[in-house]
């Protein structure tokens, strides 16, 4: 398992962004995902990447998710694409390849936003397997991680780049707050403070440019 990762997709859970069980319904899911994958977390690090970006209001879900990991004490090291420093597809070739060189064999959370049929619209998912961002928008980017989170952001089916750009911001930062917390709450005693990760806040205003 790595930052690249062939394989079918699987579902784990679905919730609406409303559900006050929300932030609980995703947290137990995430947590028994990376229980069963990382026998030993001490041997592998744990990273978050949130990809999108901040300027399209549809497409900020992965980087508002991001700063908010960040505000909620995860380690800037861990988080790749906030509001700041975006992780988007311009760089997600190169923010992958500075995570493998510093993290070596990282176990990858992904975080995206997806358009989807009008009655899904607010729910959030999270599913075993890799993210292949861009399919919504007809761009061709490398799966990434080995688990991935998406929310649904509006519908799709049509100029999919103008109903992102038109999504509501306020539905955005609710679901954005939903995944950090629930992110934040599921692997927190995966993310042990190491040397590797010392090391790795030195670089990090410099890992998206």
């Amino acid at each position: 398992m790595g930052l690249f990762r062939n394989g079918a997709r699987e579902i784990q859970c679905r919730t609406h962004v409303d559900d006050l069980r929300a932030p609980d319904v995703l947290a137990e899911a995430l947590h028994s995902l990376v229980s069963c994958d990382m026998s030993h977390p001490s041997a592998q690090h744990l990273l978050f990447f949130c990809i999108g970006t901040d300027r399209s209001t549809g497409d900020a879900l992965g980087p508002l998710t991001g700063t908010r990991l960040i505000s909620l004490g995860i380690d800037e090291a861990r988080v790749w694409g906030t509001l700041d420093a975006p992780v988007h597809a311009a760089n997600l070739h190169v923010a992958m390849e500075r995570a493998r060189v510093t993290f070596g064999d990282p176990y990858v959370i992904a975080i995206d936003a997806c358009l989807g049929r009008l009655e899904n619209v607010g729910v959030v998912s999270v599913s075993r397997g890799p993210l292949k961002p861009g399919t919504g928008v007809s761009k061709a980017l490398p799966p990434v991680g080995n688990i991935h989170v998406t929310g649904i952001v509006n519908v799709g089916g049509y100029m999919e780049y103008l109903v992102l750009q038109n999504t509501r911001l306020c539905l955005v930062m609710r679901m954005a707050e939903v995944i950090a917390t629930a992110l934040a709450a599921g692997t927190r005693e995966f993310l042990a403070p190491s040397s590797t990760l010392r090391f790795a806040e030195r670089f990090a205003a410099t890992k998206h440019e």
